[in-house]
């Protein structure tokens, strides 16, 4: 029989010594982990658990340290998954009933929600933010081809909490949360930000921003409120979301302080 933990923190989930509820055996502290998700593979070597991971998903590329293979978070494989012997499997899903699965392989499995128990330092970044940079407008570009992200989605979520007004919200016709947008659309709305979330994938930078036919006399441009992010950082609900948060809410507070 698996135990699977719905938890906040993987700290807690380890410091609770995760094993089959079933087993007569002394608790032990989980030393072959695999982690299919790249959240997960974050928290894990932030709280120092790394050296017990012995494989990571295909999607988790950071750290650079972390084992990579080529097991799948999206259509994993119970059989594969189990060849590395773990003690410990974490996900952040059950796709395709991967929990029974594991369980019939007598594996313990941690489910770990995509929310963390970040709150506090969250809080904190917020806090920071005066009230002259509130209601600054901002475009999130997720690719050069101009999708971006609306408040709907978890990155514009956790900008809308700084107080900024995301400029795909009224572009967003379908309510799919990502639409696509057109470089005159951008222009137009003349954001005060512009938060590059496409710097890894596409190595795109504020000189690249402000080359493009155009882009040279928005607001954002002209006060230095292009912002480049790590991709993954502006998408995961990891430690590092954070950083995120915390660059953007300097890039704002240097813009509004500028107006």
């Amino acid at each position: 029989m698996v135990t699977v933990r719905t938890a906040g923190l993987l700290a807690l989930a380890l410091a609770l010594l995760l094993v089959p509820a079933a087993s007569p055996a002394p608790a032990a502290a989980p030393q072959r982990i695999v982690s299919l998700s790249p959240t997960a593979t974050e928290d894990l070597f932030a709280i120092g658990a790394g050296p017990q991971v012995v494989a990571v998903d295909d999607q988790s590329d950071y750290p650079a340290s972390a084992p990579k293979t080529k097991l799948s978070g999206y259509t994993p494989n119970a059989e594969a998954i189990a060849s590395y012997k773990p003690d410990l499997v974490v996900v952040s899903a059950n796709p395709s009933g991967l929990l029974t699965a594991l369980a019939k392989l007598h594996i313990p499995t941690l489910l770990q929600p995509p929310a963390q128990n970040l709150r506090r330092s969250v809080a904190q970044v917020v806090a920071s933010v005066p009230q002259r940079a509130k209601g600054l407008s901002f475009y999130e570009e997720l690719s050069p081809d101009y999708y971006s992200a609306t408040s709907k989605t978890f990155t514009g979520q956790v900008l809308t909490l700084l107080g900024l007004k995301n400029v795909a919200d009224a572009a967003d016709k379908t309510g799919s949360g990502y639409p696509k947008l057109s470089a005159e659309y951008i222009v137009a709305a003349n954001p005060d930000l512009i938060v590059l979330a496409d710097t890894k994938c596409c190595g795109q930078t504020a000189a690249k921003v402000k080359a493009r036919p155009g882009w040279s006399s928005i607001s954002a441009v002209t006060n230095g409120g292009v912002i480049g992010v790590s991709d993954d950082v502006a998408s995961r609900w990891g430690p590092r979301i954070v950083q995120f948060m915390r660059v953007v809410a300097l890039g704002a507070k240097a813009v509004a302080a500028k107006q």
